[in-house]
């Protein structure tokens, strides 16, 4: 039996199992095939120990008799949650959904047919989600598991966090928890105002669960709050604006020397044509003139910085000390 043909059984399974009956006509229009496609899987189906019957008549039709059900329907709420991470083996284990999730995979194994239990794991060697950094030993933080607790059952909490060198107690509705680049965030609402913030969770030091649940905001979308959120972020940190004069090489390097690639990119669409040498001259926002230091300082003599002129002479003396260890 071919893959296309098993996973349009399965559908028409599912199908009748959530109406009373349908007809042939019907169940053609949803798999998309011919009527007597549909008489001949529903033939096969029965010879599988499906007990699929048949209606005649004009206003007959296929039902499921007994009250057959698949075993797809013996997942518990959580394991049927962390199904749709389990392409994400590493935080389902930070979130302590990593049992769960096996028990799912291996209950949608059992109720699959034999020519298609081999699924997760042709899709496992296939697809594979490394979330951290290059050169990182991410830490999952302790307090992880609580509130992801929190977040599956609309559980308010009783907080504390590191805010600069002090420690600060919220009241938080705990609404997603979002993973970048090997860092957990925790995107809440303080009940009074009403506003969401987002807060890393490795700088929370206690986690106190409520007793009460909170009615979510059915309006809040997760991935498109993250994104505003990111997108402001990085507008936010960039403060400064530096002046500099690239050679080809320096334009080439010159996103992978700064964090933000993006903003870095459209400056360099912005210069001007190269001068008699093949220099451009461009504009860049960073951080500070502090972080801009050490970050252009790894294009070493493929960038020359113009202005302000601070920068510049701190770039002037970096080169002097060059100079005088290595020798003229």
């Amino acid at each position: 039996m071919g893959c296309m043909r098993a996973a349009r059984l399965i559908k028409m399974v599912l199908l009748l199992q959530s109406r009373p009956s349908m007809t042939a006509a019907e169940l053609a229009r949803e798999l998309e095939v011919s009527e007597r496609t549909i008489t001949r899987d529903a033939q096969a189906l029965s010879e599988a120990g499906v007990p699929v019957y048949a209606d005649r008549g004009r206003a007959g039709g296929y039902r499921l008799i007994g009250g057959y059900r698949t075993r797809l329907t013996g997942l518990a709420r959580g394991e049927a949650e962390a199904l749709f991470l389990s392409g994400v083996p590493g935080a389902l284990r930070e979130m302590g959904l990593e049992d769960a999730a096996s028990a799912a995979r291996l209950k949608v194994s059992a109720a699959l047919l034999p020519s298609l239990r081999d699924a997760s794991k042709t899709a496992a060697q296939r697809f594979h989600l490394d979330a951290p950094n290059w050169w990182s030993e991410p830490k999952t933080p302790e307090l992880l598991p609580a509130l992801a607790d929190a977040v599956w059952d609309d559980r308010r909490v009783t907080a504390r966090y590191r805010k600069g060198a002090q420690e600060v107690e919220r009241e938080l509705e705990p609404y997603g928890l979002v993973l970048k680049a090997g860092v957990w965030y925790l995107c809440a609402r303080i009940p009074d105002p009403g506003s969401f913030r987002v807060y890393r969770i490795d700088r929370f030091t206690t986690v106190e669960p409520s007793a009460d649940r909170f009615e979510r905001d059915e309006e809040f979308d997760l991935p498109a709050f993250w994104e505003d959120q990111a997108e402001r972020f990085a507008r936010s940190i960039l403060r400064a604006e530096v002046v500099v004069r690239l050679s080809p090489d320096g334009v080439r390097r010159l996103p992978y020397a700064l964090a933000d690639r993006v903003s870095t990119g459209e400056a360099l669409e912005r210069a001007g044509a190269p001068d008699e040498d093949g220099w451009v001259t461009v504009t860049v926002a960073v951080e500070s003139e502090k972080v801009a230091r050490t970050q252009l300082l790894s294009l070493g003599p493929e960038v020359e910085v113009l202005a302000p002129e601070g920068l510049r002479a701190c770039f002037a003396e970096d080169a002097r000390r060059l100079a005088a260890l290595y020798g003229t």
